[in-house]
């Protein structure tokens, strides 16, 4: 029987596949054990961040169903004036599905 004991462990990102993207974009660095944990828990905030943005964007637009347009909107609310904003921006108007 699965039981809820206020732990987050189910909420976050596995620890392989954090492991796995910081190999592949720094394959000569070491990373200690609790910077690996910080950036888990760095991206597993910024999934609650963005994902209840993109919900209250989806009510408010009186849909039952986040798009990937709800979840670009939530993106640019945050960080408009980031660096990673044109990549979101040329996602947006290449993706085949948003040039409805």
């Amino acid at each position: 029987m699965a039981s809820s004991s206020g732990n987050d462990d189910d909420l976050t990102i596995p620890r392989a596949a954090i492991n796995k993207m910081i190999k592949e974009t720094l394959p000569n660095v070491r990373v200690a054990n609790d910077a690996r944990e910080l950036v888990v828990n760095c991206c597993t905030e910024f999934i609650h961040l963005i994902s209840s943005e993109a919900n209250e964007i989806c009510n408010k637009s009186e849909k039952k169903t986040i798009s990937p347009e709800h979840v670009i909107q939530a993106y640019l609310q945050y960080f408009s004036s980031s660096e990673y904003t044109e990549g979101v921006q040329t996602f947006r108007s290449t993706s085949p599905k948003h040039k409805e």
